[in-house]
């Protein structure tokens, strides 16, 4: 009763392998631009201005949007009334083809 028992090695190597804990990745953040920073670099550094030495992007930075006209107001949506508007649009477009046809 009182003689040593010797573990299988498949119970030892569970056994280690539910003890360890793998340890969590590490990551610096130093700060988030926000889009005028960003806007701030894309004008500054050159690298920006083309892509793969050959495409000149120049013309894309000068049309681009500012912020401000693209923010938009949080809309809450209610799913009923999406729902019927959507159907009856949908309904609207059905009956004016049947009309044409």
């Amino acid at each position: 009763a009182d003689s040593p028992v010797i573990p299988d090695l498949e119970e030892v190597q569970e056994e280690n392998l539910a003890m360890q804990v793998a340890a969590p990745p590490s990551l610096q953040v130093n700060q988030v631009l926000t889009y005028h920073d960003l806007d701030k670099e894309l004008m500054k550094f050159a690298a920006f201005q083309t892509l793969d030495g050959e495409v000149d992007l120049k013309v894309l930075t000068k049309v681009l949007a500012p912020e401000h006209e693209l923010r938009e107001d949080d809309v809450n949506w209610d799913w009923d009334h999406l729902y019927t508007e959507v159907s009856s649009d949908i309904m609207t477009e059905w009956d004016q083809s049947e009309k044409e046809e």
